[in-house]
């Protein structure tokens, strides 16, 4: 008997799948933690740091490369449950994420061009939006759509992972929250995907999750374990839910199902589940229009930065964001239950009316545009000198 052999594995998959998603997620949790360390060592035996910046709400030098670990443990668990699905979706989607990962690990490295960046994301979208059974070809009756020509479902479907990559990308600002973000939508793919009965794709969920909670503790230590995911984590995981996104978009749901998973209210709950990233991107863009500077340069104007601003913590501010996303699934999911999907429609866009309100009230009561124009002058100069003596 080998344990790696696909049949036996298959076996396994199918008489104890309970027991063998937990060993999925254990793996992908133990891995990851296994693999962080080797990977802090090289980093600081080759002074691999990221100088620290204006923008930066961080002042020591913390390495930028857990996606290299991220990417080593969703390779290896991917390459190995491919064998329980018919389709070689597993393969294209370890195809696209190497790509991205290379592109977000120069970036990590040497500080890449947003071309080269976005011509690796767009390559990648390519190789997922065109795979077998991943196009979005219906809208199943949303807004009165039904089919849709093949290429343009494949040009929609490239739209959705090339904006949730970089969305995923932009929320990647303070301790935990891309990770926390990324837990709340797995699992909340993974439990319509469960009742679904697509396990494979259950078991993806499963290994993104373990990933994600084995690297939070070594994002929040404050000893030399502290890592950062980086543009090469952070690229990589936007890839993977944008993938389990066009999935779910493409599943036939189970009339079991609450009426929110429904096909015709799916992407109403598409919009729910990746709330924050969604609506942090779509802030960000019109308060730097609003304020008359460029929608796509880089600030420290996002929702996150500003709960650092009322005084909450890393770590609080991102259990609010976290807990905002649970929120509004959980709501619109009351919701559909009395409301059809016209007046669902409705209810959600109020919920991204109302919190962009909120956001830029509170911003323009704490005066956050003054307070972001500050330079930290003496911080960014003392790091700036420990940078120097590190390299040297």
């Amino acid at each position: 008997m080998y344990i790696f052999d696909p049949e036996f594995l298959k076996g396994l998959f199918h008489t104890y799948f309970l027991w063998f998603l937990l060993i999925v997620f254990t793996a992908s949790t133990l891995l990851v933690q296994y693999l962080i360390p080797k990977v802090l060592w090289v980093v600081k035996k080759k002074k691999l740091y990221k100088t620290i910046n204006e923008r930066s709400v961080h002042t020591t030098l913390t390495p930028t490369f857990g996606g290299v670990a991220f990417f080593i443990t969703f390779t290896v668990m991917v390459s190995l449950l491919q064998s329980f699905y018919d389709r070689p979706t597993g393969n294209h989607l370890i195809a696209a994420s190497t790509l991205v990962f290379m592109a977000g690990l120069k970036d990590d490295l040497v500080i890449s061009t947003a071309k080269v960046k976005f011509f690796g994301q767009l390559i990648a979208a390519m190789l997922i939006s065109f795979a077998p059974g991943m196009q979005v070809s219906e809208f199943h009756g949303f807004l009165g759509l039904q089919d849709i020509p093949e290429f343009f479902g494949g040009l929609f479907s490239m739209f959705i992972i090339l904006s949730l990559v970089n969305a995923y990308n932009l929320i990647d600002g303070i301790d935990g929250l891309a990770a926390g973000v990324g837990i709340v939508i797995s699992s909340l793919y993974a439990t319509v995907f469960f009742m679904a009965d697509s396990y494979f794709f259950v078991l993806l969920c499963a290994i993104l999750t373990g990933i994600l909670l084995g690297y939070l503790p070594f994002n929040y230590s404050k000893s030399g374990k502290r890592i950062f995911m980086g543009d090469s984590g952070s690229l990589t995981i936007g890839l993977i839910l944008g993938f389990l996104t066009l999935k779910f978009i493409n599943l036939d749901v189970s009339e079991l199902l609450n009426p929110i998973a429904y096909p015709e209210n799916r992407l109403l709950l598409v919009l729910a589940v990746l709330f924050i990233p969604t609506f942090d991107t779509i802030r960000v863009v019109i308060v730097r229009l609003l304020k008359g500077a460029n929608p796509f340069e880089a600030d420290n104007n996002h929702t996150h930065h500003l709960l650092l601003k009322m005084g909450h913590s890393h770590k609080k501010a991102t259990f609010v964001l976290c807990l905002l996303n649970i929120t509004v699934v959980v709501l619109l999911s009351v919701l559909a239950e009395i409301l059809n999907m016209f007046w669902l429609s409705i209810s959600l866009l109020s919920l991204y009316g109302i919190s962009l309100i909120a956001t830029i009230l509170i911003e323009k009561r704490l005066d956050v545009q003054k307070e972001y124009t500050k330079p930290k002058k003496k911080t960014f100069e003392v790091e700036k000198t420990k940078l120097k003596k590190v390299e040297s």
